[in-house]
């Protein structure tokens, strides 16, 4: 299916992704964790999630563990990186891909699907770090914390890659109920206007 420029924000589907990772450089460090959920008809569809930890050669450092909490045990016992990341694309297929700081996951996928010589979605992601500051240019939030905090959305288990994909996937729910409020109505509007932060900010 081809969505961008033809597909109305009512029939999309998104696939709001989030991962975890050894660090904070996408270019070194590894991705332990991935999930993803569905939001489709203005809903997040949690029958349609996914979440796979990767088996790794040698667990991360004990700082790091204490972010996420998935121990040494476990990183050594999770499934293979091109098994988890050939489920992960099919997952999301033609769906469009979200995420909180888009372009650090995408990223740290792109870097795993090439090393797991596995092919990744081609289709363009959605930032809701850019988007939701261009959408509510009042809210002082600034990081995914903040933002959740500013329209009360609970996250049971932060650093945990289902309940942080769970949340944001909330998050972009408040994001597309207020473009349409502004007359934004097609996928390919959103994606430029996550781009460019200015679209409204140039309205007031």
């Amino acid at each position: 299916m081809s969505w961008f420029r033809r597909t109305p924000l009512a029939d999309a589907v998104w696939a709001v992704v989030d991962c975890e990772t050894s660090g904070l450089d996408p270019k070194h460090d590894r991705l332990l964790s991935v999930a993803a959920i569905a939001v489709a008809h203005d809903r997040v569809v949690p029958a349609r999630s996914y979440s796979a930890l990767l088996r790794q050669d040698a667990p991360s450092d004990a700082g790091n563990i204490l972010v996420h909490g998935i121990g040494g045990e476990a990183q050594l016992g999770g499934r293979s990186a091109q098994e988890v990341l050939a489920e992960l694309a099919a997952f999301i297929d033609d769906a469009i891909p979200v995420a909180f700081h888009a372009p650090f996951d995408r990223a740290v996928l792109a870097r795993a699907f090439a090393t797991a010589r596995v092919k990744a979605p081609t289709r363009r992601w959605l930032d809701l770090a850019t988007l939701a500051p261009a959408f509510f240019p009042d809210r002082k939030a600034t990081d995914l914390d903040s933002w959740l905090a500013a329209f009360g959305i609970e996250c049971t288990a932060r650093h945990d890659a289902l309940s942080d994909a769970y949340a944001t996937a909330q998050l972009l729910l408040v994001a597309l109920a207020k473009a349409r409020r502004e007359g934004v109505a097609t996928v390919e509007a959103l994606l430029r206007l996550a781009r460019s932060g200015a679209w409204l900010r140039s309205r007031r």
